[in-house]
């Protein structure tokens, strides 16, 4: 028998990735991905407990993130980060704690969040929103349908709120989605970047590594779309966007 905090894997799916078991409803387990932004659920007979350590594949810090401080100063975009898995919110704020970027993590259901949105980009003005969790493409279904998917309408809702607060793709950068959500909505909704253009699952810090790189990108330059995509853990089968300007000032004298 399994209890909710439990880390197993599913045998159907050969044991390739852990989750941890969120809910128990009936006779089913409702689980979420420990490294993958997936949900998924799975009868106790599929269920094998894991034993071993997680192995959290914590992403490295690259090159591109060191700045020139002999001379000038510099004012990297603030990150507004809404998730709704706590253990992942956490391990982004760390990310962004370590490469010195600005961020306020709030923890909230994906259904929650267009309803809230509007206010939280009021309060906190970022240059940036994440908004992610968990999602799901359900394969039998019509790739085209935001039906097929978990939680795909409710980011598409959370995006469209926050395009009422600010229309600029340039003032306001969007990311949002989790494992195999629908892109392409998610794109015409409003949003920057996006998962998932080939419907794979995305990596925890995927977001957290975008929003970094366009906080930490000059606000008078095209980012490096295609460089930006390649640092996330799948590129760009697992995120997609849009060429946009970075959000970081550079001044002088420091």
């Amino acid at each position: 028998m399994f209890k909710i905090g439990d880390l197993v894997t599913r045998k159907s799916y050969n044991n390739d990735l852990v989750f941890r078991i969120n809910d128990i409803v009936d006779d089913l387990y409702i689980l979420s991905g420990i490294n993958i932004r997936l949900c998924a659920d799975s009868y106790e007979d599929d269920l094998e407990k894991y034993e071993k350590d997680i192995d959290r594949e914590e992403d490295y810090i690259d090159d591109s993130f060191k700045l020139e401080r002999d001379d000038y100063f510099y004012l990297p975009g603030k990150i507004l980060h809404i998730d709704s898995d706590d253990d992942y919110l956490e391990r982004c704020l760390n990310y962004y704690k370590k490469v010195n970027i600005w961020a306020k993590g709030i923890l909230k259901k994906e259904y929650e969040v267009a309803d809230i949105i509007y206010d939280l980009l009021d309060k906190y003005k970022p240059d940036i929103v994440v908004i992610t969790g968990h999602d799901a493409y359900y394969h039998k279904n019509n790739i085209n349908d935001i039906k097929a998917y978990k939680n795909s309408s409710f980011y598409v809702d959370a995006v469209k709120e926050a395009r009422k607060y600010e229309k600029s793709h340039q003032k306001l950068v969007i990311i949002a989605g989790g494992c195999q959500s629908d892109y392409e909505e998610l794109i015409k909704a409003g949003a920057n970047f996006a998962s998932s253009p080939k419907r794979i699952n995305i990596h925890a810090l995927d977001p957290a590594i975008i929003a970094a790189h366009i906080s930490l990108s000059s606000a008078n330059d095209d980012i490096d779309l295609k460089g930006i995509l390649e640092t996330t853990k799948y590129g760009i089968s697992g995120m997609g966007g849009i060429i946009t300007k970075g959000t970081m000032y550079k001044g002088y004298p420091r």
